[in-house]
């Protein structure tokens, strides 16, 4: 019974090979094994599912298949780069440079405008400064009339009074 228990537990192991290779080789191993936490056997199997799935000649120490790979992609951005460029980034430079061309025009209308009104406005101001002007004027002749008419009247005989009456009439309505 004791040595069918020891059939049991104990798992079938994959059947094994060894590898005959330089010690140089070997001190090499152990110090990767040290530096990546690996043994030798996981190291080893490690290093040849590597080059099985990435297809990679462990020789070839340029790599040529990942400078092959790495051009491609290289490629494969600079046309994706290209076609933003023609698609969005020139049309939109384009937009922006028509927006900012308009931009100018509608500043320099808007300018235009504000300096033609200011010129109206300066004209009207004018005009009613030279208004009030004459209104100041008219008044002050007004007054010479008035002052005039009430001197003389207390100074004429009755019956020259109309006479001076219409006289002021003449003069307020030449004013």
């Amino acid at each position: 019974m004791d040595i069918s228990l020891k059939k049991q537990t104990v798992k079938k192991r994959p059947p094994e090979k060894s590898i005959r290779f330089p010690l140089a080789t070997h001190d090499k191993l152990v110090k990767l094994c040290e530096k990546l936490g690996l043994n030798q056997v996981e190291l080893f199997i490690a290093m040849v599912d590597y080059f099985y799935r990435t297809k990679k000649d462990p020789a070839d120490i340029n790599d040529e298949l990942l400078k092959n790979a790495l051009a491609k992609n290289h490629q494969t951005y600079i046309r994706f780069i290209r076609s933003q460029e023609d698609n969005l980034l020139i049309p939109v430079k384009e937009s922006v440079d028509k927006m900012i061309v308009n931009q100018r025009e509608i500043v320099r209308y808007f300018n235009e405008q504000v300096l033609n009104a200011n010129k109206v406005q300066a004209a009207q101001l004018d005009a009613i400064s030279q208004a009030l002007d004459s209104k100041e004027k008219l008044k002050t002749k007004f007054q010479y009339i008035l002052n005039y008419y009430s001197k003389t009247l207390m100074t004429i005989a009755p019956k020259d009074r109309e006479a001076l009456l219409q006289e002021t009439r003449q003069q307020v309505s030449k004013l």
